[in-house]
């Protein structure tokens, strides 16, 4: 008898591991190689060879403006978001508590009381106090795998707090130097409005001398107008970005404190480290891999319930009540029962669910796939924006010394009568787009700062 029990066990065991309900996810194969595309290769992809990554350093190291470190702390603190995603957190774990807790017995305890009396006899009382205790007995993996899903789970909800807090960090670095762009977009504005005021006064003197027409009057005060209404629309949009900013930091709108662009020091030099450390610094290519790993314990525990549930139930109960008649003082009432369930025809509804928890896995692979390909798509446009703006403004920066010059020299030959309202108001207005421009550009080499550090993962205390 003996023998046959152990043989039954054997054959158990052999099933249950052919059937993998006890299988513990691994990785599944990712080719990593060449993820980051190089910024001076039309065709080839980068060959990293470093391990250290520019993600991996703390967001107080890469922004070191004290006035932005500031706001990201009270961003970290209030922001919706951020709020919101340490809530699931803590929801996720009761509800990984409750899965834990699906291995300890359930107890009940439901005292009653009865009176009872026939045709007229005295009463009679009786009363019982039963505790009862239910176990489930997981020898098929249903509540384990539950338990390791829910794990799973748990990881996954942590990695998209990270998530959230990695975008809150590059969204407020991004507003700022934005705010910060626009002040020095005003500022090369508000000269250039000074100086074609004095264009325009000097015009209205040439005309009094009878040098010029006042077609050559309106021409420049026309261009005045059109620098102030510039001004006019940058002020717009800096009030804008404080509002955004503001929304951003959980507080009203408001004026933001902060220091200046050309004060900003940020990191020129960059190491993406090797392709395989984005599955491990993005939370959001992780977030896709720990769901992927639950929908891999959703299956298991889809297939556990093709096999029988077992359960014991015992019962104890503190009683005067022996049945055929009342019995005092109470006394002890022990019971045990041992159920075994075993699903043969559940409309379908087994192998139904067992399709959809591998659906769902192969989604959830899908997913985290395209995941791991997003996030090297991403560090290469950051990496050619920060490469092609810091050209351009090197560019740019020659263009502007040269603009500047050629404003200087066609005011001298206008006054020298050598040079036509036209050519100022042009070398003008070449030199202000120019300068628009550089600073929009170095604006963009900040950007790619942020976007860099943000899809290598970073945002770490």
């Amino acid at each position: 008898m003996n023998m046959k029990k152990l043989m039954l066990l054997a054959a158990g065991a052999l099933l249950m591991t052919s059937c993998g309900i006890y299988n513990k996810y691994e990785r599944p194969e990712v080719n990593t190689t060449g993820l980051v595309r190089d910024v001076q290769s039309n065709s080839d992809t980068l060959a990293v060879s470093d391990t250290t990554s520019f993600g991996n350093l703390a967001w107080r190291t890469v922004f070191t403006d004290p006035q932005l470190q500031s706001l990201i702390e009270l961003g970290l603190q209030n922001n919706t978001n951020m709020l919101n995603a340490a809530l699931n957190v803590k929801m996720v774990e009761d509800q990984l508590m409750v899965a834990k807790l699906a291995f300890v017995p359930g107890f009940t305890f439901s005292p009653q009381g009865t009176i009872a009396s026939w045709d007229g006899n005295p009463a009679t009382k009786t009363y019982s106090l039963p505790i009862t205790a239910s176990w489930n007995i997981d020898l098929f993996g249903n509540l384990l795998n539950q338990k390791r899903s829910a794990q799973m789970a748990l990881l996954a909800t942590k990695d998209y707090q990270l998530v959230v807090q990695t975008k809150v960090i590059s969204n407020i670095a991004n507003l700022y130097y934005t705010l910060l762009m626009l002040d020095k977009q005003l500022q090369v504005v508000d000269d250039m409005a000074k100086l074609t005021e004095e264009t325009w006064n000097i015009m209205k003197i040439q005309k009094e001398l009878g040098r010029v027409k006042e077609t050559s009057v309106q021409s420049a005060e026309a261009n005045m107008y059109s620098v102030k209404a510039q001004a006019t629309e940058l002020k717009r949009q800096i009030r804008e970005t404080e509002n955004s900013l503001s929304l951003l930091l959980g507080q009203q709108a408001q004026s933001i404190q902060r220091g200046t662009f050309d004060g900003q020091s940020l990191p020129t030099e960059f190491s993406t480290g090797i392709g395989l450390q984005l599955l491990a610094n993005r939370p959001d290519v992780h977030y896709a891999e720990m769901s992927l790993a639950q929908c891999f314990y959703d299956v298991n525990t889809a297939r556990s319930r093709f096999y029988p549930s077992i359960t014991i139930s015992a019962t104890g109960a503190f009683t005067n009540s022996g049945g055929m008649g009342i019995v005092n003082p109470g006394k002890w009432l022990l019971s045990a029962v041992g159920s075994l369930v075993q699903p043969i025809f559940a409309h379908g509804q087994l192998v139904a669910g067992l399709k959809v928890a591998k659906s769902k896995q192969e989604q959830a692979f899908n997913t985290w796939q395209n995941a791991v390909l997003s996030a090297g798509s991403e560090v290469s446009n950051a990496l050619v924006l920060y490469n092609s703006s810091a050209e351009k403004s090197a560019l740019e920066a020659k263009q502007v010394e040269s603009l500047k010059k050629n404003v200087e020299y066609n005011q001298m030959l206008f006054n020298d009568g050598s040079a036509t309202y036209l050519e100022v108001i042009t070398a003008q207005q070449s030199l202000l787009n120019a300068e628009l421009s550089k600073v929009q550009d170095d604006f963009y080499k900040m950007q790619a700062v942020v976007n860099l550090y943000y899809a290598l993962g970073g945002g770490r205390y």
